[in-house]
């Protein structure tokens, strides 16, 4: 069954020069990113059939990242080009003290609109995740989101979503991310977050309260990662957590992103009957799969390397 992932195809551009600020940096490193084109690439790399919507410009750096998805067997038939606009880049170094200096130059990905979405044949897919970074930010892209998550639910497709809040871009308009990742909280089928993106958005200051609110305010089952601790599986008014799997990791880029993409292929094989009637049981099993998929990523350097080495049998 098909996946169709929506949100910013982009370019990280990371300074290799370490502890320098990018402003004395000289050396970067081209990685192709964003988090619903890593999730895209981790389910095709698992060997479901993903397709990606998105919007990069007519430039080395967009051919680059159709290329990237290419090779991974993504389908690229929702990724438009635009003339008018370059990709999208996001700069990191990562500063002595552990802070990242960050500089985000947004081009294309703002872009997609909505007569782009109405160009999707949504009931070809079984699953539609909401996987953006940006989409929450304003231009053409934030209604243009919202437009494919009436459109899933209108044609009752399962509909998985992950704010990935980045505070470099929200600091200043927080509240808005906020609101606005509550009306997808409010509808989606699925969501995964993280531990601060769960307090953050239940405005608590510890995972049990989260959690708590979550399960209160939301239908959806819901996994917050918990790094090292495990994953928290919300289901049926109750919670627990799945362990995680042990390793000595070497980069945690992605790892997030592999983890939805492997639950999401492993529901893909189910039917919208079988995935309504999953037993609690059965989502653990798949929790402890797709933490299999976010540990297999953090052995390797980059989300896209570390995605070449996701196979099905990771499973067994």
């Amino acid at each position: 069954m098909k996946i169709l992932c929506i949100g910013e195809a982009l370019i990280d551009m990371i300074c290799t020069d370490k502890g320098k600020p990018l402003s004395e940096g000289n050396n970067f490193l081209k990685k192709a990113g964003g988090a619903p084109t890593n999730v895209a690439a981790a389910i095709a790399a698992l060997g479901g059939q993903a397709s990606l919507s998105a919007k990069v410009g007519i430039d080395p750096f967009g051919k680059h990242l159709m290329d990237v998805m290419q090779s991974f067997q993504v389908n690229t038939d929702f990724v438009h080009q635009d003339k008018d606009h370059f990709t999208t880049f996001a700069f990191v170094s990562l500063m002595e003290n552990g802070e990242r200096d960050f500089y985000f130059n947004r081009g294309a990905d703002s872009f997609l609109s909505e007569e782009e979405i109405n160009q999707i044949p949504v009931t070809d897919f079984s699953i539609i995740h909401f996987g953006s970074a940006t989409a929450f930010l304003p231009g053409p892209l934030q209604s243009a989101y919202k437009l494919l998550l009436q459109k899933a639910k209108q044609a009752g497709v399962f509909v998985s979503f992950d704010p990935n809040y980045r505070h470099l871009l929200y600091k200043d308009i927080q509240p808005a991310f906020i609101a606005q990742s509550w009306h997808f909280l409010n509808q989606c089928d699925f969501f995964k977050v993280s531990d601060e993106e769960a307090m953050l958005l239940t405005a608590t200051d510890n995972v049990t309260d989260a959690a708590a609110a979550l399960l209160q305010k939301t239908t959806a089952v819901f996994a917050i990662t918990l790094g090292k601790e495990g994953t928290l599986l919300g289901m049926n008014g109750t919670t627990q957590i799945i362990s995680s799997i042990p390793i000595k990791p070497v980069d945690t880029t992605g790892a997030g992103d592999a983890f939805v993409g492997a639950l999401l292929y492993q529901l893909s094989g189910l039917t919208a009957t079988e995935r309504a009637a999953m037993p609690t049981a059965q989502w653990v099993k798949l929790i402890q799969n797709s933490n299999k998929a976010g540990a297999r990523t953090c052995e390797y350097m980059g989300a896209m390397e570390a995605f070449k080495h996701l196979s099905n049998d990771i499973f067994l």
